[in-house]
């Protein structure tokens, strides 16, 4: 039968059939079952719905366990791209989540000496450690690296001029802009040379006693490549030391073991920025890193401490659970090589021979029919790093190829996001993939058992 207007029911009834199972407060519980009931108006109207009124609400009541579930759940990234921003970037090894569970629980000693009984710095949890692997006389964290640039900025040259090459004008995801930072900040940007070439007596000449800083962005999310002319970090410290202006450069990702020894071009360790003289340098916790979203501040003792007694970094300062994070992240590094547990790196730098085993188990595991139906293929594939780190897209992977024999390609991408542990992968050239560089180990099972789900679905 067709449902009428009158048919539908009010809240009140949902809440009883629903009987207190759904462990939500009352006021979000009526907002979502009042959008559940308003979707299906129009249609009610129209003469859509054809169900009895009990079944009705049973589908309300589905709706209701569907919509009221946790909307951050596990999914398994198969785009290729590790430090995926839409997935969190840098992903956690799930014994170091367990580690650091029993260590949160209850209270901790965030800002409490326990020796003294007095109150304390948070930062020292991890400041000397990271000051120490980038070679630094300190080191300052908060929630992320735009802020952290933005403190910087803040601090240094509030009111004053900012000299930049507009080849260094760089734009990351989310819209954020060096340009708008710098305004934001209440520094008066001051652009020098052109997008393609820029010389160091753009900046000399730029230079007048309201200049307060110089910035050296490293353009790691692009490259330009032809006519160009790039002012070296290193020109632009003995530029600032000639006119006693502190530099600042700002990195991005954050190299902490020299990555290119490990195949991987156009990232700058942290220690050779260091080495080339900055006052301070600034770049993201949760990208070559590895750890939790966080902007880290290194550099000059006393230009970190003005940062720190800067009313803004109270608005911007790291909370215990992204403290914990980076601790247990600065612990796996060693001085050239770094722990398993730092998932980030041990991704990036897994070879292709491995993940092709890990692909053919995958094959293995699977029914002929489903090898078939799906077309299932392996293949060479290429991917990058992801969140501007090592934009050239060219890190060696392996990948799951669907060409499905009598199934729309969009369909099957749709139906890997909607199953228990969603599966999401990409479409080039109207075929399905499923790269395995974002594949944790621990899921080459659960990715083996969804594409059998998957195939079931289509029975």
């Amino acid at each position: 039968m067709n449902l009428k207007m009158q048919d539908i029911p009010s809240v009140s009834q949902v809440l009883k059939k629903l009987d207190n199972k759904v462990n939500l407060h009352e006021s979000f519980l009526k907002k979502i079952i009042n959008n559940i009931i308003s979707s299906y108006r129009s249609k009610i109207k129209d003469g859509k719905i054809n169900l009895s009124k009990n079944e009705f609400i049973d589908r309300i009541i589905s709706d209701v366990n569907k919509q009221s579930s946790s909307s951050l759940i596990n999914i398994i990234n198969g785009t290729g791209i590790v430090l995926h921003t839409g997935f969190g970037r840098a992903p956690f090894d799930a014994e170091k989540l367990k580690n650091l569970a029993s260590k949160l629980e209850g209270y901790v000693n965030l800002e409490y000496d326990i020796q003294s009984g007095l109150r304390d710095d948070r930062q020292v949890h991890i400041r000397d450690h990271l000051s120490a692997l980038c070679d630094t006389e300190s080191s300052l964290m908060v929630n992320n690296n735009a802020a952290a640039v933005f403190l910087v900025l803040n601090t240094i040259a509030s009111k004053g001029n900012v000299i930049c090459s507009r080849g260094q004008l760089v734009e990351i995801g989310g819209s954020f802009r060096i340009p708008d930072i710098i305004d934001k900040s209440g520094a008066i940007l001051k652009e020098v040379g052109t997008t393609n070439r820029t010389y160091i007596y753009d900046y000399e000449n730029a230079i007048d006693e309201n200049t307060k800083l110089l910035i050296w962005v490293h353009t790691s999310n692009y490259i330009i490549k032809g006519f160009t002319k790039n002012v070296s970090l290193k020109e632009l410290v003995a530029l600032g030391d000639k006119y006693n202006i502190p530099v600042m450069a700002d990195l991005g990702s954050g190299d902490l073991i020299n990555l290119k020894k490990l195949g991987f071009g156009n990232e700058l360790p942290i220690k050779n920025i260091v080495s080339m003289g900055p006052k301070v340098i600034t770049f993201s916790g949760d990208k070559l890193l590895g750890g939790p979203q966080s902007g880290l501040i290194v550099g000059d003792k006393k230009i970190i401490f003005n940062c720190q007694k800067n009313p803004i970094y109270r608005t911007i300062r790291s909370d215990k659970i992204s403290i914990a994070l980076l601790e247990e992240t600065l612990r796996s590094f060693r001085r050239m090589s770094f722990k398993k547990e730092n998932l980030s790196l041990h991704m990036l730098t897994t070879k292709r021979s491995e993940l092709k085993l890990r692909a053919q188990y995958i094959i293995k595991n699977l029914n002929n029919s489903v090898i078939k139906d799906f077309g299932i293929s392996i293949i060479d594939s290429f991917v990058e790093a992801g969140s501007g780190s090592l934009p050239q897209k060219n890190i060696e992977s392996i990948a799951l190829c669907f060409n499905p024999i009598s199934m729309d390609i969009k369909q099957l991408s749709e139906m890997f996001k909607k199953i228990n542990t969603p599966v999401i992968g990409y479409i080039k050239r109207n075929k399905f993939y499923i790269d395995l560089k974002g594949v944790l180990d621990s899921q080459i099972k659960k990715l083996t058992r969804a594409i059998i789900e998957v195939y079931s679905c289509t029975k």
